[in-house]
């Protein structure tokens, strides 16, 4: 009888359990991002990220890199667009997708990182530097790029 209890106790538990979903990746760009529009109009921007995972192994410094599909949307896109290009270091933060497709009678499938929020983490020109060069201050990255804050 005891056991039977520990087991609806345990499965008590399993109901509150929350589910979590988040993804912080810093990597590079590997090309300039591609920006479409959705048929309501909504930018969409796909960059892919590579990112390193440095470790040892038997005292030999070894390295992985791993690709990473990213999508953002919004006003958050169209200055990925402009802003960034290959080679670029960005801090992304969002959720985990899985994408599902058929190809030629073929179940396909891949993940992604839908992004929420994109941080340039590329070295900037100094607005003193970009006159001098010719280039106008507008073209000078956001300091953060995010629609979930209202300023």
């Amino acid at each position: 009888m005891r056991r039977l209890g520990l087991v609806q106790n345990l499965e008590n538990k399993k109901e509150r359990v929350k589910m979590f979903n988040k993804v912080i990746l810093i990597g590079n760009l590997t090309k300039d991002p591609e920006l479409r529009y959705t048929p309501q109009g909504t930018p969409v921007a796909s960059f892919r990220l590579a990112v390193n995972y440095r470790y040892k192994q038997s005292d030999e410094a070894k390295q992985e890199t791993i690709f990473i599909d990213n999508v953002v949307f919004g006003k958050q896109a169209e200055s990925c667009s402009k802003y960034l290009n290959k080679g670029s270091s960005v801090l992304v933060e969002g959720r985990l997708q899985e994408r599902r497709w058929e190809s030629e009678g073929q179940q396909r499938s891949k993940f992604e990182v839908i992004a929420q929020s994109v941080r340039f983490l590329s070295r900037r020109t100094a607005p003193e530097e970009l006159a001098a060069e010719g280039t106008p201050e507008a073209d000078v990255p956001p300091e953060e790029t995010t629609d979930l804050e209202p300023f």
